[in-house]
């Protein structure tokens, strides 16, 4: 019997909401649907087509000047440190692309890239990269393409395929350990690929950098039955845990030889974004309740201290006094997260923000100060970055309202519109000018046409339950890889409030973040806490009244 306080049947109600069909009934929205998917493939196939003819095998595509950089040394590292000498790329963009082929049904591209890699790539270089951006690119690329790959979709030719995305995903996994060798447990942020952690290393990291680790590492281990992969990502996260303040708050950056924090001022965007992220997944991924009780406790103190109604500031992980007042375009991914949880109309309002700044500027800036209303002097930029349209599919997903389908459309309108250049499609180096930046992100393969494709075509879901990676990257949610199964849905779960003289379902996430005159709880200790996230029935509050989270009336 599951103990009293297990929230692992919120996976089911999970389940329930992937699967629901995203067909409208009016057609002339199906007919939109597909005008607006066939545009984000020719985005992609845009963006793909010129990276090959331009930078293959290099990382990423200079789309301006038509050429190559070999970037898998540069990302994260702003000061361009220990750059490697005779590093001629590892086809980066490649690797994060192929979960994207796959989902637009690209088995031919799919194969040939799979044989490419395994007959060239190797991990033996002299290259020093960052654990966190070579984790989820390369590590999360080679596990999900090897789940795709051996799924029962026979999406490969016969006898094409013989585990060598795994092969090269483990070796990769074992030179990332090295990193961990520190006395917290929490790993370096920089690991040289051939000789491991270089003398006089720097000790200084992230939250999402050692944070974030726990998705690709544990599926390496479950998919290799070696333990040692997720034992190291597990106990870094438990230590990080450990080393929250008394609000449940967590700081950016740390030293991982002593655990003490360097920067106490925190929010939900960079430097900690994905750390949130990684906990609930990780709870739906491994049906874990220990990533469930952090990700409730660490969520009720960032609604608590960081929200300041549909906008969310930093604060100092000590007295949750608020520090820096501003947007940055990191944060978008937060409406998405919010969905998975069933903080719908949380999620609905925080969009709503972001889609008037993206309408203001065009394009989402980098940093924007909430407190002046302006730019931020120097972060002007857009590098393509997809965690607003990541949320704006979460949240179609849940509500099958149309306006998210108009808010797609709007996004690929102005990729199309600022973006788009002869050569692929470049980042914008400020949203005021428009000024160009002659760099093609692996990411907006990965992950920015991912999503907009998926919110305009999710047949790739029909047939199997996912988890996205930070990177965009699924993972199926596999019966083998859960702790436990998730509990029957019962009514119970529920949890009713009153306003006026109807009731109401709510999400108890909600209902514990706000304090807006709502009656007292009436669901017993059980189910106070836990989320009733995409179940059927389950509502939000729009513009146009209260909608159901399975699409009706």
């Amino acid at each position: 019997m599951l103990p009293r306080k297990s929230v692992t049947w919120v996976l089911l109600l999970l389940l329930i909401f992937f699967n629901l069909s995203t067909s409208h009934s009016d057609p002339r929205w199906a007919a939109k649907k597909r005008r607006l998917r066939n545009k984000v493939r020719t985005m992609f196939y845009h963006a793909y087509d010129n990276y090959m003819i331009h930078a293959f095998p290099h990382d990423e595509l200079k789309p301006l000047s038509k050429s190559f950089t070999d970037s898998l040394s540069e990302l994260g590292n702003l000061k361009l440190e220990h750059l490697p000498q005779d590093y001629n790329g590892s086809a980066l963009t490649l690797i994060d692309s192929l979960s994207s082929l796959v989902i637009m049904g690209n088995n031919t591209e799919f194969q040939s890239a799979v044989v490419w890699l395994s007959e060239n790539l190797t991990f033996d270089v002299d290259a020093r990269v960052n654990l966190f951006e070579c984790n989820i690119r390369v590590l999360g690329g080679l596990v999900s393409a090897h789940l795709l790959a051996t799924d029962s979709t026979d999406r490969l030719g016969q006898g094409v395929y013989k585990n060598q995305l795994l092969t090269l995903a483990e070796d990769l996994g074992n030179r990332f350990l090295p990193a961990f060798n520190t006395p917290t447990g929490l790993p370096y942020a920089w690991i040289n690929l051939k000789y491991g952690v270089l003398e006089n290393e720097t000790t200084e990291t992230s939250t999402s950098g050692c944070g974030s680790l726990i998705l690709e590492m544990g599926a390496l281990s479950r998919l290799t039955r070696d333990p040692k992969y997720e034992s190291a990502a597990l106990r870094a996260l438990r230590k990080l845990w450990s080393m929250r303040s008394s609000l449940n708050l967590l700081g950016t950056t740390l030293d991982v030889s002593t655990g003490e924090w360097i920067e106490y001022s925190s929010g939900i965007g960079e430097g900690v974004d994905s750390f949130y992220e990684y906990l609930y997944k990780a709870h739906i991924l491994f049906g874990k309740e220990e990533f469930w009780r952090m990700f409730h406790s660490a969520y009720i103190a960032v609604q608590q201290y960081f929200r300041h109604g549909p906008w969310y500031h930093e604060a100092d992980m000590r007295t949750g006094k608020a520090t820096y007042w501003q947007l940055t375009s990191l944060q978008a991914f937060w409406p998405g997260l919010q969905v998975l949880v069933g903080d719908i109309a949380a999620a609905n309002s925080s969009h709503r923000e972001f889609f008037y700044v993206w309408n203001k500027y065009g394009v989402l800036p980098e940093r924007y100060l909430l407190d002046h209303q302006m730019l931020h002097p120097t972060e002007k930029y857009y590098p393509l970055r997809p965690e607003f349209a990541e949320s704006t599919f979460y949240l179609y997903q849940a509500t099958k309202d149309p306006w998210y389908i108009e808010v797609g459309e709007s996004i690929v309108n102005s990729l199309n519109l600022h973006t788009k250049v002869e050569g692929g499609f470049a980042s914008i180096r400020d949203v005021t000018t428009m000024e160009l930046e002659d760099h093609q992100h692996s990411f907006f393969l990965a992950e920015t046409c991912k999503y907009l494709y998926l919110l305009f075509d999710d047949s790739f879901l029909a047939e199997q339950n996912y988890v996205f990676t930070t990177e965009g990257h699924p993972l199926p949610v596999l019966s083998s890889w859960q702790d436990r199964l998730p509990e029957t849905y019962i009514h119970s779960n529920w949890i009713f409030l009153k306003t006026g003289k109807e009731a109401r379902r709510t999400s108890a996430m909600s209902k514990q973040t706000k304090n807006v005159g709502w009656t007292q709880l009436t669901a017993d200790e059980d189910h106070v806490a836990w989320p009733a996230t995409a179940g059927y029935g389950c509502s939000y509050e729009s513009l146009g009244g209260t909608r159901s989270l399975s699409g009706r009336q």
